[in-house]
Parts: structure tokens; sequence; C-alpha cells
């Protein structure tokens, strides 16, 4: 299971995410404010950049919206976590 070990604002939307596999890398989630409504505050870039990784941990922002770390692993390397994909096999 991808676990988040650091994340770091790069500029406007891009975060760089490192998780415990040495997967690490610039993500850009310009369209999340847009994707889901309760990120749309996440639109201004001060508010964007002002993430915090939780006690899961994922990151989480003030507005009360997170982003778990299989969807972000995912966004970063292209593939599943191979826990999901293991389950996805079996269903």
């Amino acid at each position: 299971m991808p676990h988040l070990l650091e994340a770091k604002h790069v500029e406007s939307h891009k975060i760089w995410l490192k998780f415990n596999d040495d997967q690490e890398g610039v993500i850009d989630l310009a369209d999340i404010p847009t994707k889901f409504l309760a990120a749309r505050p996440l639109a201004d870039v001060e508010t964007f950049a002002s993430f915090y990784l939780d006690e899961w941990p994922t990151l989480a922002w003030n507005c009360g919206f997170d982003l778990a770390p299989e969807f972000l692993y995912e966004r970063l390397t292209g593939q599943r976590p191979a826990w999901q994909q293991t389950l996805e096999a079996t269903t």
C-alpha cells in the first residue's frame, strides 16, 4: 500500500510527492477544483498551497477536502497500487 511520506508545493497547482516505495515526482492538480465541489476553494493558489498531511497521511486542506494516497500514487505513476490491482483481479 502506498504511504505518502512527503509533499511540497512547487508552483501553481503542482505538488512534489514522495512515497514509501521511492516513487517521487511532481503532479499537477489544476483540474481538482473544477472536478469536485468541495475543492472549489483550491482554485486560489494560496489556498491550494496551504495543504498538510493528516494522520493517515492524506493530502488535506482546511476547507475539508482531501486526496487519498492511492489517488495521488496513480496520478503520479500512471499505475494503480499493487493492492488495488490484486483486489480488482479477484472481483
